[in-house]
């Protein structure tokens, strides 16, 4: 029998229950289940039987449906956890079921859920089986959980073996996407014998902490993900040289020109230059630059913001798109002259890091 120990937080099952300390079961003293239905009041025929209540009645423990005294289990229940991004449950069932609502449009949501459940059984070496033909349901390998007892020599006192099925709920829209757990086969072997049968909580408990370890898996793929776009959006490069209709050197930048041309004068405002008028219908922007003064501690803190190196005077950014998502900047002169690829080239640092809007 395979020897691999499964973390408590994927099976929350018996131990045993052998133990008078046994932390599932209540403790203390249990009289109740002793009583016995006190013996009926004998009324004379001549008088008339009064109007019986049994709702208090003391059923027969033969007859009782459910534990009595310290068999009761006095755990918290459990609950299927939607920690992840746009997770949530429903709360009119009593199912292992959690529900996720697309959050990377990039991402096929199907998908990007089941690699989360491949991943999460990965830890224990388990693997994924398909059922059918249509992809939405799936069998894991065994899951094998032991408890040894002994000093010197360990003996194996307890083994549990479990299986779990997934199947993937969709919505026509395909922008949500659903997972029921289910578990569908169980052993145990202790010293007490073997046994298929396992108690309605603890399977309610078993299939609810596998799927809340779905589900952390599912938010730190999400994380994950987030933090990958962030160091991309980071290193990309957005501003690169080129050059207009005219041949004349311009920069060209990765994002729409309706967008570039709202997000200009914050470039404007941290580098020194003020607009004095604009033409919104050709997206032309007239602005006068004045190179700010740098004292000594400016340069050694290392306050404000980079230095565009050009002469004071009146200069005019035109805007032109190349694509839907790609805009071109040409700068000009008060001589109406668009600054040299050599200018360009030169102040390209700070134009790069403005004109991306990292700062």
């Amino acid at each position: 029998m395979s020897r691999k120990i499964l973390s408590c937080s994927l099976i929350a099952l018996s131990v045993a229950a052998c133990s008078s300390n046994d932390p599932r079961r209540a403790s203390g003293d249990f009289d109740y289940a002793e009583l016995k239905e006190a013996q009926q009041l004998s009324i004379p025929d001549n008088l008339s039987k009064p109007k019986e209540q049994n709702e208090f009645y003391i059923v027969e423990e033969s007859k009782v449906r459910g534990p009595i005294g310290n068999q009761v289990d006095v755990r918290a229940p459990s609950l299927v956890l939607p920690i992840a991004a746009s997770s949530r449950t429903v709360a009119t069932t009593t199912e292992a079921v959690i529900w996720y609502d697309k959050v990377l449009e990039d991402k096929d949501l199907k998908f990007f859920i089941y690699q989360a459940i491949e991943k999460a059984l990965v830890d224990e070496n388990i693997g994924l089986n398909p059922i059918g033909d249509d992809g939405l349901s799936f069998e894991t390998d065994w899951l094998h959980k032991e408890k040894e007892d002994g000093w010197l020599f360990k003996d194996v006192v307890l083994s549990e073996s479990i299986k779990f099925r997934f199947d993937l709920l969709t919505k026509p829209h395909g922008r949500s996407v659903g997972i029921k757990a289910s578990l569908i086969d169980y052993m145990r072997t202790d010293e007490q014998g073997g046994s298929k049968t396992i108690d309605p909580i603890d399977r309610a408990r078993a299939e609810m902490a596998v799927l809340n370890k779905i589900t952390a898996q599912v938010d730190f793929e999400y994380r994950k993900q987030q933090r990958e776009n962030r160091l991309l959006k980071a290193t990309q490069k957005l501003v690169s040289l080129s050059s207009n209709d005219k041949g004349e050197a311009a920069y060209q930048v990765e994002m729409p020109a309706d967008l570039l041309w709202q997000n200009l004068p914050i470039f404007f405002e941290r580098h020194n230059f003020t607009i004095t008028d604009l033409n919104e219908s050709t997206q032309v922007y007239f602005v006068k630059f004045t190179k700010p003064d740098i004292s000594l501690w400016d340069s050694i803190w290392g306050d404000g913001a980079p230095v565009v190196e050009i002469e004071n005077g009146k200069y005019r950014f035109e805007l032109s798109e190349k694509s839907a998502e790609e805009s071109l900047v040409t700068i000009y002169n008060d001589k109406d002259e668009a600054l040299s690829e050599a200018t360009l080239q030169e102040i390209f640092a700070v134009m790069d890091a403005g004109l991306s809007f990292r700062e």
